[in-house]
Order: C-alpha cells, then structure tokens, then sequence
C-alpha cells in the first residue's frame, strides 16, 4: 500500500517513516510554496534514509494568509496550523492508499483533530496515519536517539524543509527582518542526517 508522508526531514517525520516503514511503501512528500530551496534538505534526508520522495507545490495565497495571521496574533501557531492542514489537504488528493505526518501527542501545532481525521478520509478515500500520536516528546526522543544520527539546534541555524523557513522568507520580504523576530519566538530544530546503523 502506498502512503505519502508530509516530510521535513527532522526527527518526528522521520522517526514516522521508519515505524510506517514495516506496512507501508513510504513515500517521503515535502510541501513547498517554491519561495526557497529549503526542501532539498528533506529530499536529502530522504535519500539518506532509503525513502522515495515527492516535492508538492502548495498555493502562495495559503502562505500570505498564513503570515497575515501569524502578524495579527504576535506568534507563529495558527498560521503554521493552516499551512499544515493545506499541505494534508493537497498530499490527499494525490495518487495514495494513505497519508502520514510525524505530529506527537504533546504537539501544540501541528495538530489534526478526529474530526479533521475523517473529514480527510471521507473527502480523499484514502486513511489518515499519526503514527506518533500516541508517544511524548520524551519517548521520541529516546528512539530517535537509538535510531539516527540528528543535528539539532537553533531553527535559523538547522537546515530544515518545514513551512518555517518560507514563511520567515516571506514575511522578511513583505515586513521586514523586525517581523520576523517578533513573530518566531527562538526554538530549536532537528535534522536527521542518516541512521545510526
């Protein structure tokens, strides 16, 4: 069976292919609205781990609405829940029995709701997979450290393929470097540079 996984190449889509990996032909799928290159580190990491991959195009106007949010409220969560829940939408409708991301339990954002859950299946007959739904950013973290060789650091340090760099593209472009800083609070990420074996 065929599942698309939304990929960033950091340690949460990662680890979810690998447990998806067992019943499923994984195809690593990163979203990008073509403002960077930036998903070339997900097609990187991807190949270093044995998935396929897959660059979708997901819609400019999903990216100015996203940012016009995230300006308004003073932080990044529900323009970066939109971005998500546009990506699911559009890795849907493509050719797939099911698709994936790498949200955990404790998540503030991303999320997908039950009912967004079905809504997706009922509307793109295909299933809708959180594989890591049931696990804690501690649980992840311990497996990940089992299973593979991560960068992590400071976000703007840390090569990724998440929607985060775009939308500090768009929004440095659009309102300044100023904006930027007083929309992203400092956090770190991960990169996932091959497995440990």
């Amino acid at each position: 069976m065929e599942l698309a996984l939304l990929y960033s190449g950091g340690k949460d889509s990662s680890l979810a292919a690998h447990l998806l990996d067992r019943f499923y032909d994984v195809r690593c799928v990163t979203g990008s609205f073509g403002l960077t290159d930036d998903w070339k580190h997900a097609e990187r990491a991807a190949a270093e781990l044995g998935f396929p991959f897959e660059r979708v195009e997901l819609d400019r106007g999903v990216a100015e609405e996203a940012i016009q949010t995230m300006i308004d409220d003073g932080y990044p969560r529900n323009g970066i829940q939109r971005v998500h829940e546009h990506a699911l939408e559009t890795i849907a409708s493509r050719d797939a029995d099911a698709i994936a991301d790498g949200t955990r339990r404790d998540d503030r954002v991303p999320t997908v709701s039950r009912a967004q859950a079905q809504s997706l299946e009922d509307r793109h007959a295909v299933d809708y997979i959180s594989p890591l739904s049931g696990f804690g950013r501690h649980a992840v973290d311990r497996l990940v450290e089992e299973t593979f060789d991560v960068q992590q650091g400071p976000s703007e340090e840390v090569p990724k393929a998440d929607y985060e760099d775009e939308l500090r593209t768009l929004i440095a472009d659009e309102h300044g470097e100023e904006t930027v800083s007083e929309v992203f609070p400092d956090h770190n990420q991960t990169y996932v540079h091959g497995r440990n074996d």
